[in-house]
């Protein structure tokens, strides 16, 4: 019995003869707390966005949730731009669930029975079939960001940021470069960009190029790059001036 001058307390503290809590609108069970859960269906050059919202109790709403979440695992792929709605609609479906999960178990029954949560979402059928699409999808987007990862690595022409103007260290992994130095000559077997540089006396009429150092990180207008690999010390690029116009 309460005590005198006391008034009896229900579920959470509520006043007898006061206000009592939201109840939920499909069962009448208390307490009841807004809830918005969404779906979505692709139906291949049309689409259809569902909504299911009100004042559920936590057990209504958990049932709304996974009805919701299973059909969309199921049905919201099957279009272009649904490939895209889809993952967003039940990433928002699990932040809806977060609020459920904080709705109190009910303690003032309704007026009927809740619906029934049933299984968890990928205990059912339509939750193990979803599994498909969506490891398809993360297959699709894993290959798409290796492929613009590796794109980046290796650049627009297929040589890797190591090359140099002419082809370089990539092109000929197992070459074996001469030593030019500052002031000798050489000539190239193959046509430009690319480069097989062999030395060659200066006298030589075979003599196409003299090799000269860069100035101010660049060569001059007219010669062409080579990469350090050609150097001494292999530690600087160096220049190539033709001979002959």
């Amino acid at each position: 019995m309460p005590a005198p001058g006391r008034p009896q307390q229900y579920g959470g503290g509520m006043p007898a003869g006061g206000p009592g809590p939201a109840a939920c609108q499909i069962c009448g069970a208390a307490p009841a707390a807004p809830v918005t859960v969404r779906g979505h269906q692709g139906m291949v050059v049309i689409m259809k966005f569902l909504k299911r919202e009100g004042l559920f109790c936590r057990t209504c709403a958990l049932a709304s949730f996974r009805d919701m979440q299973a059909e969309t695992m199921v049905l919201g792929w099957w279009g272009p731009l649904s490939l895209v709605i889809t993952p967003f609609t039940l990433l928002a479906n699990l932040g809806a669930l977060s609020g459920i999960r904080r709705i109190p178990e009910p303690f003032a029954p309704g007026f009927r029975p809740p619906l029934d949560p049933g299984k968890p979402v990928f205990k059912r059928p339509a939750g193990i079939l979803a599994l498909i699409p969506m490891g398809l999808l993360g297959l699709t987007v894993f290959a798409f960001t290796l492929l613009v990862i590796v794109g980046a690595v290796v650049g627009p022409s297929g040589e890797s940021s190591e090359s140099s103007e002419g082809g370089g260290l990539s092109d000929y992994p197992n070459q074996v470069y001469p030593t030019l130095t500052v002031g000798s000559c050489a000539r190239n077997d193959r046509t430009w960009p690319y480069e097989d540089l062999k030395p060659e006396p200066c006298g030589s009429s075979a003599a196409q190029y003299r090799v000269d150092s860069w100035t101010n990180d660049t060569c001059t207008s007219g010669d062409h790059s080579i990469g350090p690999m050609y150097s001494k010390d292999h530690d600087k690029p160096l220049c190539l001036r033709p001979l002959k116009g």
